[in-house]
């Protein structure tokens, strides 16, 4: 009894995973058969009408189409209008797209390579993939209103799609054994968005007949039981999220067939769990990236707006997730309401930001908050116009904005730390990585440790977008080109591999696995305290501090130390002139503001390169066991502001360097105070008038006495014994990095 029990457990397990489906998933779907696969709700209620033709079943999916998709396709000219209002020239670039890919495939396009394009090159992995998300079929379809109705846009349209219906019979497409598959979850996710938008587009029009609009949705339900059957369980990334995503939407349009409601709760379950796994607890999209952090964002859009639209419940759960994929945005934006670059951004190779405003203007659509307002536009992206109702177009014309308050704010499961001073275009805010995707870290660059840094309104300490398909993407996606620490001519990234396919994309087997000591915000400073052990295999321990006095600038301290020499290296992105190099380096910006990296410890030598228009300077210490930098990292505003390279003694605003009422003692100690509070590195013991401070190791502190109260945090990488001494007071206790004290001064 019991193993007929687990026989039957598994054999409906296997049935729910893609064996007890209707609806083929490798076989071509004729539109005379879709008939076939109606639910027997459906068929009863077109019966009753008479007998169910071609014309009245293609009549009710229009009907269907225009009650339940984003917008109605009855309205496609007054949309159209306001499309090319608002957009003002997009029409051009639909033109360009639209002729590059007319002019490199036929409309019954070849899907299995090897092939040549029209004009007798070779297609490589990279277009192909490119050709099965039939990303610019939508710019062929646009063209068609743009080219006076001309019905040849539609005719290309059903070609491909029938090319590819014919390559499915044939067996003669790219699978994903190869690592392009045509059906590949991604690609074939993509490729259901943009046919259905395309459908829409082209909905009532004559030369899209009532067997043409059968066919798309009997092709459209071929890869519903595809997507269904090939994704059996949760598989991490985006891909399958894209996949499901697209899956639930077809689920939702055409819920008059058979099996859609075990699609749809298939997919809404896979999704949930992506939703559940994928987005960190503080958050964040797991790969760690902008782009894909938005991707996400898009993908759960388009299914919560879709059920929104046809009033069905979905769990709270997903809004709740939802929100706060928009609430990180805000969180993460520079003061401009930009966001730094973060491992694979992808949408404008070699820019220094990312634009969030269209993802948060969809955000402010769905969640009405003043704060995602804030960064909203008064339209959306140009390419979720098609996804947006007519009333949430009319909510951008009053949008509702307030400033955020926040301004320090960690991902501590993700690992990104920001030190912000406030929302003022001219503020300054950096971010410090410090994460590891334990399960899928492909998309993740060669930058543990590494800053990037915006102040007066320019991105002063950048990163730099990417793109898969360029030749040195493995270059752009390791260390040389990030605000990092190296040793030797060692990199972070280690055993760089592409993928399977070809398609440009790799990933490096080997990155640093980071540690976060200390992460403290204060009233007046931020202190952020981190190491990594991608130099360990050489021998050489490493740590960073980062310091933010606020609201002036960053100390940045690099540790190294081994049992044996190296040469120590700080990698810092720009271009800077080298007045008093190595120990100052300046860049400078078209608003006269800038940024001043003065060496607190002197360097020895200092070298520049570049690649792609991008420039960086590399400070070396050469043959050194133990070492630390200790770098100001200064932006200013106007020359007057800057370090003064001619000064003996240079000052950092209001800070003075060595210069305090505390007598230290140490080797090699530094200090920077201002008024009542002094920054020391390298001390074992302070003294002022009564007070003695000992600490048990070489300390880093900062330290403030005012109004006969001492203040000590310890703001080094190890625990430190602290003894305080004043007249008959004597007191000892340990100080843990990050950790602060206080004293009565009697």
């Amino acid at each position: 009894m019991t193993n007929f029990k687990i026989y039957f457990i598994t054999f409906l397990l296997i049935s729910v995973y893609g064996f007890s489906q209707t609806i083929p998933a490798n076989e071509v779907i004729a539109a005379e058969d879709l008939i076939n696969y109606l639910t027997p709700e459906v068929k009863a209620k077109l019966s009753k009408e008479g007998a169910i033709t071609e014309a009245s079943l293609a009549q009710y999916f229009r009907d269907k189409f225009s009650e339940r998709y984003f917008f109605d396709f009855k309205d496609i000219d007054t949309r159209f209008q306001a499309y090319n209002t608002i957009y003002i020239g997009v029409e051009k670039s639909h033109e360009e797209n639209a002729k590059d890919h007319m002019g490199k495939y036929l409309g019954p396009a070849q899907w299995k390579l090897p092939f040549d394009y029209l004009n007798g090159t070779p297609v490589n992995a990279y277009a192909l993939r490119h050709l099965a998300r039939q990303h610019k079929m939508v710019d062929v379809a646009y063209q068609y209103y743009y080219q006076n109705k001309d019905p040849k846009y539609i005719t290309y349209f059903k070609d491909q799609l029938q090319s590819l219906n014919g390559a499915l019979q044939a067996n003669e497409f790219e699978k994903i054994e190869d690592g392009n598959g045509v059906y590949e979850v991604f690609r074939s996710g993509y490729r259901v968005l943009n046919w259905l938008q395309i459908h829409n587009l082209f909905l009532g029009q004559e030369a899209y007949t009532d067997k043409d609009q059968l066919t798309t949705i009997a092709t459209l339900l071929q890869h519903g039981a595809h997507l269904y059957q090939h994704n059996p369980e949760f598989a991490s990334g985006n891909h399958q999220t894209r996949g499901m995503s697209a899956l639930a939407m077809i689920s939702m349009l055409f819920r008059d067939f058979k099996d859609t409601d075990t699609w749809y709760e298939h997919s809404m379950l896979l999704l949930e769990q992506h939703m559940s796994k994928e987005i960190n607890d503080d958050g964040f999209q797991f790969e760690r990236s902008i782009h894909y952090h938005m991707s996400d964002i898009d993908n759960y859009f388009y299914v919560y707006q879709l059920a929104e639209i046809s009033e069905l419940t979905v769990k709270p759960f997903w809004k709740e997730r939802l929100k706060s994929l928009f609430i990180t945005l805000t969180k993460i934006a520079y003061p401009n309401k930009t966001a730094p670059v973060l491992s694979d951004d992808t949408d404008n190779p070699w820019a220094t930001y990312n634009d969030i405003s269209g993802a948060l203007t969809l955000g402010y659509l769905l969640f009405e908050s003043p704060n995602i307002g804030h960064f909203a536009n008064d339209h959306v992206e140009r390419k979720m116009f098609w996804y947006v109702t007519n009333s949430q177009l009319k909510m951008l014309t009053h949008i509702e904005g307030q400033e955020p308050t926040m301004k320090s704010v960690e991902f501590p499961t993700t690992g990104y730390y920001v030190m912000r001073e406030g929302w003022s275009p001219e503020d300054k805010m950096m971010v410090i990585s410090a994460g590891l995707d334990a399960d899928k870290p492909d998309h993740q660059h060669g930058d543990m440790l590494g800053i990037q840094a915006m102040a007066h309104g320019k991105v002063m300490l950048p990163n730099y977008q990417v793109r898969y398909s360029l030749e040195d993407y493995d270059f752009f996606k390791n260390s040389m080109v990030k605000n990092v620490a190296l040793v030797d001519d060692e990199l972070q990234g280690k055993q760089y591999t592409s993928n399977q396919g070809g398609s440009g994309f790799g990933k490096f087997l080997e990155l640093p696995q980071p540690k976060v000591i200390a992460w403290k915000k204060n009233e007046n400073s931020d202190i952020f305290i981190g190491s990594h052990n991608g130099f360990e295999k050489s021998g050489v321990r490493y740590s960073r501090q980062v310091i933010y006095l606020k609201d002036d600038f960053w100390v940045v301290k690099d540790n190294f130390s081994s049992a044996v020499p190296h040469d120590y290296k700080q990698v810092w992105q720009g271009h800077y002139s080298l007045e008093e190099a190595p120990n100052l380096i300046r860049s400078s910006f078209d608003n006269a503001s800038g940024l001043d990296i003065y060496q607190l410890k002197k360097a020895d030598t200092i070298s520049t390169s570049g690649a792609r228009g991008k420039q960086w300077t590399v400070v070396t210490k050469k043959e050194q066991s133990t070492f630390s930098f200790i770098s100001i990292v200064y932006p200013y505003q106007g020359y007057a502001n800057r370090i003064d390279e001619n000064k003996e003694k240079p000052s950092f605003r209001d800070w003075v360097l060595n210069d305090t009422f505390w007598k230290a003692s140490g080797e090699e100690t530094y200090s920077l105070s201002k008024g009542e509070t002094a920054v020391f590195f390298s001390v074992n013991k302070l003294e002022f008038e009564k007070i003695v401070l000992n600490f048990s190791i070489v300390s880093d502190l900062i330290v403030t006495l005012k109004d006969r109260k001492l203040k000590v945090q310890a703001i080094g990488e190890q625990e430190t014994e602290l003894s305080f001494q004043n007249k008959s007071t004597k007191k000892s206790m340990m100080l843990k990095p990050g950790e602060t004290v206080a004293f009565s001064i009697k």
